[in-house]
């Protein structure tokens, strides 16, 4: 599957990967295991944001867009040209469009990272495991991965310590290549349009062929 596919904002490089091997539960030691629960809390909070986004990929190249949230289960990344692609979760799925090239392609949303933090609850022992959890200067970081397998790979969230915020991610897949996001005036806010969430299929429809 083309790399193309499986950008996702660098939240679903993995769809397409080979299975990882499966690690063994790490034992997290009470500071770490406080850190992750403070993450955790953060993040069930967060109902409504938005902010700007830089991404790069594991090759150096470098993207920028907008990104909305709205929790559970909906986010949408418009990346800024000559990217010019459209990633939306819907809360089942997500879709990625690229007008550029004329292609609309629908995934799973359980399939894809974005379902380890777009949960309604995040529970760090159940189907989301966190792996490691690592100070660094002002913030620390939460790496987790789906302990159900439905996503393969793992995803890295950074946050600053104070105050406690999101500032972005590291998606790894199963061949360890790496894609980082940085969130940039990332915010809460309230009253984002449905519409944002909300993706059709520009293609004209084929006779007989049904809706996605």
């Amino acid at each position: 599957m083309p790399t193309r596919r499986i950008a996702l904002a660098g939240l679903a490089t993995v769809i397409a990967a080979p299975a990882a091997v499966a690690a063994a539960a790490p034992t997290l030691g009470a500071e770490e295991r406080e850190l992750a629960a403070r993450a955790a809390a953060w993040l069930e909070a967060l109902t409504e944001a938005r902010g700007d986004f830089i991404q790069t990929d594991s090759r150096g190249r470098v993207s920028r867009g907008e990104v909305f949230i709205r929790r559970p289960g909906k986010a949408r990344f418009a990346y800024a040209p000559p990217a010019s692609l459209l990633v939306v979760a819907d809360g089942t799925n997500v879709t990625v469009a690229d007008p550029r090239l004329k292609t609309f392609e629908r995934y799973p949303l359980v399939a894809t990272p974005l379902s380890l933090f777009l949960s309604r609850r995040i529970r760090l022992d159940g189907d989301t495991q966190v792996t490691a959890v690592r100070r660094y200067g002002e913030g620390f970081e939460v790496t987790a991965r789906d302990s159900r397998r439905q996503a393969e790979g793992r995803i890295a969230l950074t946050f600053s310590d104070s105050p406690l915020a999101l500032t972005g991610w590291t998606v790894t897949d199963a061949q360890g290549r790496s894609t980082r996001v940085e969130l940039k005036d990332f915010r809460k806010v309230s009253g984002l349009p449905a519409s944002l969430f909300v993706i059709e299929d520009p293609r004209p429809r084929a006779p007989g062929r049904g809706k996605m």
